[in-house]
């Protein structure tokens, strides 16, 4: 979600997919209806709505970062991104902690974490260890992790369609696959990592290809087979990709379309590209808005506070020096 800082501006993505030139405020758009779609399936958590935007809201975000891909130098890369990534999730996952810790008392409750400290060493270990509040927190570290390893390979390899990635997605997702059904433990979100890579490949790979007309036709096709519910949803977190290859088939079908309509939004685009600028911290902070207020409220309410209330914090941090080095 957070790819600013040395991607969106290199202009990797294809020339028509650069509205009025400088920022790709499609990039915005995309991140804007994923980020909303992230939210609806945290607000409504079973139905016909959640199984549709489970069926491509997490992949959309590994191959719209593998989309923005250029290669770079791997060790400066990474070091970029443990400062830039590791930076804001390790503030919110404090500030989150501490709020919870005055939240739940005067809601009558324990905290979550009331042990301590015993309770530093799951705080440690994130990803499948972290939920209620915390249950977003794997995607970051995974997405960061897997864009070390896709550049360190992507630097060796900088033709996306060189045969050589065939071989290496032949071994990945296999091994995506079998490790994802054995084990739903994931530190720091790890368990996903293998699929990071192959949609962040993906992604990278759809650059070179070029629109054809005739893409319509299946990317409809296997979209709404997901949307609909034909296909099983999709859980990375959990490491569950749902029917090999035709779930991840079908998200990535709805990711893609989902990119091409982003370039021709008109003035619905404005205000879906105000939400994907904010999409951090709304990734973050919105999950607490729907543990705390569920009880209080129904889901429509629920839904727009979710969105509300992060994007007033993202405002609010962006009016100071101090808060935008350390949250954003």
């Amino acid at each position: 979600m957070n790819n600013r800082g040395d991607s969106s501006r290199t202009g990797t993505a294809p020339s028509e997919w650069v509205p009025g030139g400088g920022r790709l405020e499609w990039v915005d758009v995309a991140r804007g209806v994923g980020i909303i779609a992230v939210v609806v399936g945290h607000v409504w958590t079973r139905g016909p709505l959640r199984d549709a935007v489970y069926s491509f809201h997490m992949p959309l975000f590994f191959l719209l970062s593998g989309l923005l891909s250029r290669p770079q130098a791997p060790g400066a890369f990474a070091v970029r991104q443990l400062g830039s990534q590791m930076r804001p999730y390790a503030a919110f996952l404090t500030l989150l902690i501490l709020a919870d810790q005055i939240v739940e008392p005067l809601k009558g409750h324990r905290p979550i974490s009331d042990q301590w400290p015993q309770d530093l060493l799951p705080v440690l270990l994130g990803g499948s260890w972290l939920r209620g509040p915390y249950t977003i927190f794997w995607f970051v570290p995974c997405l960061m992790v897997g864009r070390i390893l896709f550049n360190m390979l992507l630097t060796r390899w900088p033709d996306p369609l060189d045969r050589r990635w065939m071989l290496v997605m032949l071994l990945l997702l296999p091994f995506a696959y079998i490790t994802g059904r054995i084990t739903d433990i994931s530190v720091l979100g790890s368990l996903s990592v293998p699929m990071a890579i192959a949609l962040l490949w993906i992604g990278c790979a759809w650059q070179k290809v070029g629109w054809r007309r005739w893409f319509w036709w299946p990317l409809a096709a296997l979209s709404l087979a997901g949307l609909s519910g034909l296909l099983p949803t999709l859980n990375m977190k959990a490491g569950d990709y749902g029917m090999p290859l035709l779930s991840i088939g079908s998200a990535i079908a709805t990711s893609l379309l989902l990119f091409r309509f982003s370039v021709r939004m008109g003035p619905v685009g404005g205000w879906l590209a105000a939400i994907g600028r904010a999409s951090l911290v709304i990734m973050y902070l919105h999950v607490a808005v729907i543990h705390y207020l569920a009880p209080m409220m129904g889901k429509s309410w629920l839904m727009t506070l979710a969105l509300a209330l992060p994007m007033a914090a993202y405002h609010l941090m962006k009016c100071s020096s101090v808060t935008r080095r350390i949250f954003l």
